[in-house]
This record gives structure tokens, sequence and C-alpha cells, in this order.
């Protein structure tokens, strides 16, 4: 029983935490006018929801965390057949690969590249399990205050095929300048760290802390005022920044692994913290969701810290990263998680199920 209300726990936080984040993302896309066509809670996968002004809301099969596809991220220079790309599948609704390799004079590896990017851009629907060719289609629209309403995979009518490309682009990522592209990248870590602070604030100046003997017994239960409780969370994230720098120094790396823990020892914190009590509870959310915010901080693609120094290189070199170099960078920054991640659950074994440390 204590194992699943581990999971239960830390599903619990990793899904709040993870949800708030890539609302982040979320808001500052749309408050900038960048198209966003899912916002799911949970891993990608199959779902149920609902679409409203051209975003689909709803549930995954895995509820754990969230995700928002922001679109226009696509890494390297703009494929140059979009344009016509984009005027044919408006001018058809339904768009086979082939069809449009013969139409605008490029091959068929070509086409697929360039609806996907399309779809990527929010304006197709890319193939279906069900298509036995590489299909797709408009989207489907609705705008009730002026009674339109088309089916996905209808011709949408357009007067001149560069405004309609303007348009389209203008609704994307990639026609953002270098300072709101920076904003919408770092928006999640901004709502981690900003959520993180109104947890504290509601564990330590609404709730307040019990003060607690070596006996467990009860010695005081203490209020901070809001100011002292901002002031507190401020003081971790600057121990997780510092704690975090240290991966960077060779004097201070292995010390700072050493101090972290894997999802299974924040699945045992978890339970440990909720038995104390809510405001425990919500301390120790606080506390993830610094760590999270943080870690995303790195440099590392596919981290929004990795994607913010990819930003800025363009900006000062004036030259695009590739998908092939995003590619390897990405790889690379997966196995250094992954190589992290199993020394860490290695020391949480030894620690929580040998009780060697």
């Amino acid at each position: 029983m204590d194992i699943v209300m581990m999971v239960f726990y830390l599903a619990l936080v990793l899904s709040v935490l993870v949800f708030v984040h890539e609302g982040g993302h979320y808001l500052a896309a749309r408050a900038f006018g960048v198209r966003v066509t899912e916002f799911m809670i949970g891993l990608p996968g199959p779902h149920v929801g609902f679409t409203w002004r051209g975003t689909r809301y709803g549930v995954t099969a895995i509820p754990l965390g969230g995700y928002a596809k922001v679109c226009g991220m696509e890494p390297g220079p703009e494929n140059p057949h979009i344009e016509a790309a984009l005027a044919f599948a408006y001018r058809h609704g339904t768009v086979y690969a082939d069809d449009l390799a013969q139409e605008i004079g490029i091959t068929v590896d070509e086409a697929c590249e360039v609806l996907y990017v399309l779809e990527d851009w929010g304006c197709l629907v890319g193939p279906k399990k069900s298509d036995e060719h590489n299909v797709f289609r408009t989207r489907g629209y609705t705008n009730k205050k002026k009674g339109v309403q088309l089916a996905e995979g209808t011709p949408r009518p357009f007067e001149d095929a560069h405004e309609l490309y303007r348009f389209e682009r203008a609704q994307t990522y990639r026609a953002l300048p270098f300072w709101k592209r920076s904003v919408v990248l770092l928006a999640g870590v901004f709502m981690n760290l900003a959520i993180a602070i109104v947890l504290l604030i509601a564990a330590f100046s609404v709730i307040g802390i019990d003060v607690v003997d070596a006996a467990g017994t009860v010695q005081q239960h203490i209020v901070l005022t809001p100011i002292e409780s901002i002031q507190a969370g401020l003081n971790y994230i600057v121990a997780v920044v510092q704690a975090v720098a240290g991966l960077f120094n060779p004097q201070t790396a292995a010390q700072t692994v050493e101090g972290s823990t894997s999802i299974m020892g924040m699945a045992v914190l978890s339970k440990a913290y909720a038995d104390a009590g809510f405001a425990m509870f919500l301390q120790f959310m606080a506390m993830i969701s610094v760590s999270l915010g943080i870690m995303n901080l790195l440099p590392i693609p596919p981290l929004d810290g990795g994607r913010f120094v990819i930003e800025i290189f363009q900006k000062i070199t004036r030259r695009q990263v590739g998908y092939k170099a995003m590619n390897y960078m990405s790889l690379a920054g997966m196995a250094l998680f992954v190589g992290f991640f199993v020394i860490m659950l290695n020391q949480d074994i030894q620690r929580f199920v040998f009780g060697n440390w």
C-alpha cells in the first residue's frame, strides 16, 4: 500500500507542476498571437477533450504531466517550398504528397517534409492510422460569431498566395522576434518559480508549520508573514541555483550528484512529506517545482535552457541551427540525463532499499 501511495503522490505532484510549466509556454505563446494546437494534461497519446478557438484541450491516456504544442518551433532555415505548398493545400483541402510533388516540381520526400512543416504550423492535420498514403487535410474551423464552419479537409478560399503565407506564418513561433521567443521559452520556468512562491505562502503564511522535537511532539505552531515566506522561497531558489551550478564545477560535480535524488527518491519523499501534513506536502511541491524550473534552465537541448542558448547563438551569428545539429545535441543531452538518472537511481536503491547510506 505504501508503494501505491508513493506512486500516487509523486504522479500528482509531477502532473500539477509539469502542467503549470507547460501552461507558462501556452500563455506566453497565445499572448503573442502564436497558434497552439494542443494543450494536454498527460503524455502525448490517445486523449479525450474538446477544441476551442483552434486549440485542442484534453486529458491523455497517461495523465502524467502535460504538454503544449506551440506551432512553428521546427529547427533550421524555413522550408523554401512552404508558400507554394500552403496555397496548394488550401486550394484542395485534402492533399496527397505525390500530387503536391508533381504540382510544384519537387520530390515526394520533399513534399512530405514541407507538409509536415505545415502540420507543425497548425495549418494541416497529418496522416491518420487509417490512411494508406501520405494524405494531409486542412484543419476544421468554426466561428460561431460569423456563422462559419468548415469541416476537416475542406478547401479554404484565399485571394493572394503570398498574403495567405504571411497570415499563417505570423501565427507561428518562427515569426516572433528574439525577445518574444525568449519569453515563450522561459515562461515555463517562470511559472514553476512563481507557483513555488505561492505554495510556500500557502504553507507558511496561511496554514503555518509545526515545530516538533526528536520524539515527534509538536512544540510550537509558527505562521510566517507573506514577506517572510517569499524570502524563504527566494533563498531556496538561490540555493538550488548554486547546487545546479555545482554540476559544471569538476570539484563539486560528484558531490552535487550524490546529494541529488532520482524519481524513486522523489516518490519516497513525496509520501513522507504527505504523511507530515498538508503544509509539508505543499512545501515539498514547492521544492520540486523550483528544481524542475531550474533544471530546465540547463543549457542542454531539448531543455528550455538549451533552446534559449541556441536562440542566443542564432541571434549573434545570424545563422540557423539545422535539424540534424539540433537532433544530435538533443540526443547527447538525453544521453547525459540517462547517465545521471542511472547514477542517482543506484544511489536511491542503496539508500532506501539496502540502507547503506
